[in-house]
């Protein structure tokens, strides 16, 4: 699987705006299609809901798209 860093420069990032950012869904309306139809964790855990809050040093893992993503924190 491919590891990627994703930089965000607010507290957190919900599981929807993560999945529109790295381009996994086309559009916000598809966060929670996609997390019904496909597997998606969060520091290993199965999670569903597209509201989910993501902060840095959590990792999300897409088996579908073969990605683990670390969320940090923006520098500045």
């Amino acid at each position: 699987m491919e590891e990627k860093s994703v930089y965000i420069d607010t507290e957190f990032i919900t599981l929807g705006q993560l999945l529109k950012l790295e381009d996994v869904i086309q559009s916000g309306g598809m966060a929670k299609w996609y997390l019904y139809e496909f597997a998606v964790y969060v520091n290993d855990e199965l999670e569903d809901r597209r509201g989910r809050k993501i902060y840095p040093s959590d990792t999300v893992e897409i088996p579908n798209e073969e990605i683990i993503l670390t969320v940090q924190a923006a520098e500045g």
